[in-house]
């Protein structure tokens, strides 16, 4: 397995079209054709289904992804070790966050980080959704930070904090006199079944705060009406803060958003919904000095 041509076979496979892996790869699409001819023949058989300008994986390209990918990453722990030996004070680590996370977390993290290491540099990747599956299939990224749900069992995750999914709503809601005062919640507790009729602004299901309000309309078998869907967290607050709905937000994302915009918070559910933020890692994939470091500036900055 040629390490170049592994790069051109998974850029293919990713965009499924031979303009776009071109593009990626900064070669000529005539390149990629030659390439994946070549490959064809070698391998004996077809690693693509062609239709139209769309490339979908056969059962023998799919098998093939599956090793090349094994390969890479063992290239890619290889460079991080040997760069870690050679110097602890440069290198390069790639991360992983959802958007809002990022804007939450970048600036409580970096400062202590870029103090003890100013060589190495940083890549910040924002993802939406499929965050586990990009950690997976993205062999670059060093680990991932975002909110647990349900563990995949190629990943080793660490705890960094627990913190409370929290219902939004704007400042003058008639229902924020309903609120009460609970000694397991951070913020007033809201009983949701007031709200069953209540517009919300939501997350898309497969999305960790998305489940988060599934769950709770199930909790207290209500359906209330969804006319925004949005997988943006701070949309989600600020339409909720200007009065066109309820939604939900992790307390982090409240606490940052409400520098901006004035709003109220409350504690839901039965016992108050909450989620684990974590940091995850391919299992037995090789961390640096100062991704161990980043780690533990992390959880020391959210202790």
């Amino acid at each position: 397995m040629d390490f170049l041509e592994l790069q051109y076979f998974m850029a293919i496979a990713k965009h499924k079209n031979l303009t776009k892996a071109a593009q990626e790869l900064y070669v000529s699409q005539p390149t990629l054709t030659k390439f994946l001819q070549k490959l064809e023949k070698e391998m004996g058989g077809k690693v693509f289904r062609k239709n139209g300008h769309r490339y979908d994986l056969t059962f023998l390209g799919n098998r093939y992804l599956e090793y090349a990918r094994k390969v890479i990453t063992l290239n890619q722990d290889w460079e991080k070790e040997l760069s870690d030996m050679r110097s602890s004070y440069e290198g390069e680590l790639n991360i992983a966050f959802p958007p809002m996370r990022s804007v939450c977390l970048i600036p409580q993290f970096l400062p202590s980080f870029h103090q003890k290491h100013p060589g190495v540099h940083i890549n910040f990747y924002e993802y939406g959704h499929g965050i586990q599956d990009e950690l997976l299939a993205d062999g670059r990224l060093d680990f991932a930070i975002f909110s647990a749900w349900q563990p995949h069992p190629n990943l080793a995750y660490e705890k960094l904090k627990t913190e409370e999914i929290l219902l939004v709503l704007c400042p003058e809601h008639p229902l924020a006199k309903k609120a009460v005062i609970r000694d397991d919640c951070h913020y007033p507790w809201m009983d949701l079944s007031l709200l069953k009729d209540h517009p919300f602004i939501l997350h898309f299901p497969d999305q960790n705060t998305g489940r988060a309000a599934q769950q709770l309309f199930e909790q207290y078998h209500i359906q209330p009406p969804v006319p925004f869907l949005t997988r943006s967290s701070q949309t989600c607050i600020q339409l909720a803060a200007e009065g066109l709905g309820a939604s939900f937000a992790p307390e982090s994302y409240v606490r940052h958003a409400a520098k901006f915009w004035p709003m109220l918070a409350f504690s839901v559910g039965e016992p108050p919904m909450r989620n684990n933020l974590i940091i995850a890692h391919r299992k037995n994939s090789y961390l640096s000095t100062f991704a161990l470091d980043f780690i533990n500036i992390a959880k020391q900055c959210l202790e």
